[in-house]
Parts: structure tokens; sequence; C-alpha cells
């Protein structure tokens, strides 16, 4: 989720592939189907980048310019369990990660360059930065400078090495669909965390993956005042279909002083699943909807901490959060029929709760009608990717039945008049993070 006005994204031309022959997605408001960016088994092309292996990529002369590298990173979808991950309630998601990307080049400038390109490297915003870190926050490219400026505070070693080896250009580009409920503006700031640990040899043991996911937390939270968890800053950089425990990440203590997430890889049981997309096109703050529910959730939290008798959203949010338990248990025998039943549960308390808070139409008018639609095309469930009111809905079918089911949503979704609708069929990136670099 990105606040509003603090970034212009690309139009969704700008930033898809050419078509492609295969079973490719649907985007409507064009000539026919087109292909979607990011969706293996479409006949699209996919970099074939190594993954990021911690420790195995220092080398020296960074400042000279002569090195560069690029990175992609993949959206994530929160299958059970939302929004517990240490906004509404400390308990479990089962999340993973998809093969939507947003990527990024670095390589040596003259002073800080940030851009948000497009992936064929077309500039949309570009800012020069003068002189070191803090740099202001001016609404574009915020994320990008959080997290030069959030990473800059806790490294001394950074500092160091950005004295010694000079300045940067970063330029990133992104495929997700901008508020579609993807956690696509976590993937910026994480991109940018993992570039400047790559272009300044940072020690990998002291910047790792579980610290650069807490900060990109950080990053939104307390330095843009965006309402967040922690499931958007873990499952890109790590991968895989992932069954995530907050306990004690509800108060968003300062880093080191609550525990890191515990993160539970699940794919080695089931590689994959059957999974169809639906953006709506309809645009949605999701700090707009969490900032209301996680100051309600935390009033009646304290009153429960108290010795008040267990409050409505209390309540709710621990039923939530039983949902990635079982849902668990029911992934490692695949039952979909039970993870789909989950998945309608989780949605029907998720509605409840907005609902409850005030939210007009609880989690949208439109989102309700695709999931209505999506079962009754024969979904075993189906529920939001991310905080409602816009956003993208997802459904789980049957395997094999994936096409099906995306015809018949793209169908559903033109009727709705959704011009800029966008439906497709995702698979688990197993992978996270990648970087790809030459010197």
């Amino acid at each position: 989720m990105v606040a509003a006005g603090r970034h212009r994204a690309a139009s969704p031309g700008q930033l898809c592939r050419p078509p492609a022959a295969g079973d490719r997605p649907f985007a409507l408001g064009r000539v026919g189907p087109v292909a979607l960016p990011g969706c293996r088994g479409d006949g699209l092309t996919h970099w074939p980048l190594a993954k990021a292996v911690p420790g195995r990529l220092h080398r020296s002369g960074v400042g000279g310019g002569s090195v560069r590298c690029r990175l992609t990173i993949p959206a994530r979808i929160n299958l059970l369990g939302n929004p517990s991950d240490g906004v509404e309630g400390d308990h479990a998601t089962i999340s993973a990660a998809i093969d939507t990307y947003a990527g990024a080049v670095v390589e040596p400038a003259d002073g800080v360059v940030l851009e948000l390109v497009t992936r064929t490297g077309e500039v949309l915003e570009r800012q020069r930065l003068a002189g070191l870190p803090p740099y202001p926050y001016e609404g574009a490219l915020d994320l990008l400078k959080g997290a030069v400026n959030r990473l800059y505070a806790y490294s001394p070693q950074l500092r160091r090495r950005w004295t010694e080896r000079g300045g940067l250009r970063i330029a990133v580009w992104t495929e997700v669909p901008r508020q579609s409920g993807l956690g696509g503006s976590s993937l910026l700031a994480l991109l940018t965390l993992a570039g400047l640990r790559w272009f300044y040899d940072l020690d990998p043991h002291l910047h790792n993956e579980y610290v650069l996911a807490e900060m990109c937390q950080r990053v939104e939270a307390r330095e843009l005042g965006i309402t967040c968890g922690y499931a958007d800053r873990y499952v890109p950089l790590l991968g895989g279909l992932v069954y995530l425990d907050y306990r004690g990440k509800l108060h968003q203590r300062p880093l080191g002083e609550e525990p890191f997430v515990t993160y539970e890889r699940l794919d080695r049981w089931t590689p994959d699943l059957p999974l169809v997309v639906v953006f709506t096109g309809l645009a949605h703050d999701s700090g707009d909807v969490h900032g209301v529910m996680r100051c309600r959730y935390l009033e009646e939290h304290a009153d429960c901490v108290r010795g008040a008798r267990k409050p409505f959203l209390v309540d709710v949010m621990e039923r939530v959060g039983g949902t990635a338990w079982r849902g668990k248990m029911a992934l490692l025998r695949r039952d979909w029929v039970e993870v789909g039943r989950l998945m309608a549960e989780n949605h029907r308390l998720v509605d409840e709760m907005m609902r409850y808070c005030g939210l007009p139409g609880g989690a949208g008018e439109v989102n309700n009608r695709l999931i209505e639609a999506a079962v009754e095309l024969g979904a075993l469930g189906a529920k939001l990717t991310g905080a409602g009111g816009g956003g993208s809905v997802f459904a789980l079918t049957r395997p094999g039945r994936e096409r099906e089911l995306v015809e018949g949503l793209h169908a559903v979704a033109a009727g709705m008049g959704l011009t800029e609708a966008r439906v497709w069929r995702p698979h688990v990136d197993r992978t996270g993070l990648r970087v790809e670099g030459a010197g």
C-alpha cells in the first residue's frame, strides 16, 4: 500500500510487456486479452537472475564506476490470517510470494540519484539529492528516501563506506498495480535497502534479511506514518509459501526490542497454489483502512489486558489468526476444500470487523461482488489480498481449473464495468529477492 498522493505510478500500459502466446491472463480496457507481466506459464520472458547469497557478494572497488547490479523482488498475497500480522493482533498468517515483480538497477553516481522508471527504463520520477542523509520527505520517492535515511542512521558501516566510496543511483520499476493490495509499496523500500547493502558491501550478517524486513516496516510506519504490519516486508525478501508467527509484535517496538517474525516454509510440501487474482483497477490506501482499525483494536486490547471482558475486535482477530494455523494443517495435507472454507471465514470476519469500525461497505461492495461471483463460478473460497475498499481479491480453485476461473472472472469484471481490471493466475515464487551483480 502507498499513501495517497505520495507517488506517481506508471500507467498499466507502461509497465506491461507485449502480449505473448500461451495461457495468458486478461486485462480489460484493451483490444482483446493482453499478457500481464510476471506470470509464469504464460509465455512471457523472465530474467534468469541468481539468488542473492549473503556473504558471496563481497568485492572491492564499489565506488569506482564499474559496478552495477540488478535486483528483482516478488509481490505477496496473504492467504489466511490477515490482518493479524502485527497490525490488528499479533497472531499468524499464511502468505506467499507470487511471480509479479518489482526491480531496481543500482550503480555508481555523483551524489545520490533516485528514480522511478518503467521496465524499459523511461524515467517517471527523478530526484538528485545533495549532501548526506537524512533527506527531507517531499512526496515524490519518499519510500526510497525513507529506506536510505533509516539504514544510514542504523548502520555505522554504511556511514563509513558512504564517505569512502561516494554516491549511487537507484532506479526502481514495478509491475505491481498501484494500491492493489499486493504489498507493492514495500517492494520499493526493500529494493532500496537491499541495493544499499549490495552496493556498499555491507556485512550480510549484521544486515541480514530479517533486519532489512524489520527496517522496511519502520521506514513505512515511523518515517512515513503509514499504518502497517510485517507480512509485506518479510515475504518478498525470503519468498515461498510460508506460515508466519507474529507473537510479541503488536506494539511495534524499536528494532531489537521485540522478536523477529518466525518464518516457516510450507512450499516443500505444497510448492504452488491453484489461485486466480483479480485486481479491480480501483485504488485504495490500506494505510487509511488500518489506521482506523488498529487504533480501535489497540484500545480494546488495552481494556482486555486490564481485565475487561474480551472485546469484539480482540475476539474476532483471535479467530482470524486461527484460520492461519488451521490452514497450515490443511495445506500440508492438500485439503483444498478446507483451505477454501477458511478463506471464506477469514473474509467474513474481516468484513464484519471493518463494518464494526465504521468503514463504509466493509471490505467494499465491488470486492464482495467479485468474491461472490468467484464462488458461483466454482471457487472453493475467495477473499481480499489486502485491506479492502479497492485493491484485489483472489480465489482458490481446484488444481487444473485455474484458466476456467480466469475466463469466468474476466467476464464478470467486464460486466461490472471494471475497465481497468486485470485477472490472472499467479504462481508461488520460491526464491524471493534476487541480485545479479557485475563488476
